[in-house]
C-alpha cells in the first residue's frame, strides 16, 4: 500500500512539472536585473523587462541593467552608477563581467548609461549617444516601459555590429535591403522584356547619302578666360557631445558612458 502511494505521489509530482509552462520555469530562473526603487513600472512590466533583459543579454553574453532611483544624494549619477557596478559585481558569467546599465534619477531627470567590458568595446560613447537618443522622447512623455524595451532591443542589436561600424547606417536596414532587391529585380525584368522585343536595325545613317552630307563650314572662335576666387570658410566649432568620454570606477573597472537629461 505504502509503495502504490509513493508512485501515485511521483506520478502526481510530475504531471505538475510537465503542465507548468516552460517560460514560467525560465523566468524564475532569471536573475535580476531591472532594479526599479522610483517604481516607475508596475510588478507586471518589470517582471516582462526582465525576462526580456535576460533573453536578450544572453545571446550577447553581457547583463543588460535598468535602475531607477527618485533621487542620487550626493554623488553624480556617473558615480553613483559606478558604484553600483563596484558593489554590485554584475556580470554574464563573472562578476564584474560584461554589462550595460542604464541609470534614470527621476526627480533630477538624469539618464545615464555605462557600458563595460564587452559592453565598453561594442557599445562605446557614440553607441550610447545614440541609444540615449532614441529612448529620451519615451522617457520625458512617461512611457517608461516603452523606452526600457527599446533600450533592451537596441543594445542588443547594436552589439550585434563590430566596433567603429555606424549600426544606424541605412545599408543595414532590412527594409532598405528588401526594397534595394525588388528595384533591382525589376529593373533585370525590364531590361530583359525590352531585349526580347527585337532590336531596332534602322536609324539615320540607313537614308543617308554619304557622297552629298557634308560638313559645309567650321569656325572655333576664343573669345576670353574668367576666373573666380570663393573662400572657403573653416568649421572652427568643437560640436556639442552627448558626454561619451566614459572612465574608470573606484574599484578600477574601465566603461563608456553617456549621460543626458530628459
Amino acid at each position: 500500500m505504502r509503495r502504490r502511494y509513493v508512485l501515485w505521489t511521483v506520478l502526481f509530482l510530475l504531471a505538475v512539472h510537465l503542465a507548468v509552462p516552460s517560460g514560467i520555469a525560465r523566468a524564475a530562473d532569471d536573475k535580476p536585473l531591472i532594479f526599479d526603487e522610483a517604481n516607475l513600472l508596475s510588478p507586471e512590466e518589470r517582471d516582462e523587462l526582465n525576462a526580456m533583459a535576460n533573453e536578450y543579454g544572453a545571446e550577447r553574453e553581457t547583463d543588460i541593467m535598468i535602475l531607477t532611483t527618485n533621487r542620487v544624494e550626493n554623488d553624480a549619477v556617473e558615480t553613483w552608477t559606478e558604484n553600483f557596478y563596484d558593489e554590485y559585481a554584475p556580470g554574464y558569467d563573472k562578476p564584474h563581467g560584461n554589462t550595460v546599465i542604464l541609470t534614470v534619477v527621476l526627480d533630477t531627470h538624469d539618464v545615464h548609461l555605462e557600458g563595460y567590458y564587452k559592453a565598453e568595446k561594442y557599445l562605446d560613447g557614440g553607441r550610447l549617444d545614440k541609444i540615449r537618443s532614441k529612448i529620451t522622447p519615451d522617457l520625458s512623455s512617461g512611457d517608461y516601459k516603452k523606452a526600457f524595451e527599446k533600450y533592451i532591443k537596441t543594445a542588443h542589436r547594436y552589439m550585434g555590429f563590430e566596433p567603429d561600424v555606424n549600426p544606424d547606417n541605412i545599408l543595414f536596414n532590412i527594409w532598405f535591403q528588401l526594397g534595394a532587391a525588388a528595384a533591382i529585380g525589376a529593373i533585370a525584368v525590364g531590361v530583359m522584356a525590352y531585349r526580347s522585343g527585337g532590336r531596332v536595325t534602322v536609324d539615320r545613317r540607313t537614308y543617308e547619302d554619304t557622297s552629298t552630307s557634308r560638313i559645309l563650314n567650321q569656325e572655333d572662335r576664343y573669345i576670353r578666360t574668367t576666373v573666380t576666387k570663393q573662400k572657403i570658410e573653416r568649421n572652427t566649432s568643437s560640436g556639442s557631445g552627448g558626454g561619451g568620454e566614459g572612465g574608470v570606477s573606484s574599484g578600477g573597472h574601465s566603461h563608456s558612458s553617456s549621460s543626458g537629461k530628459f
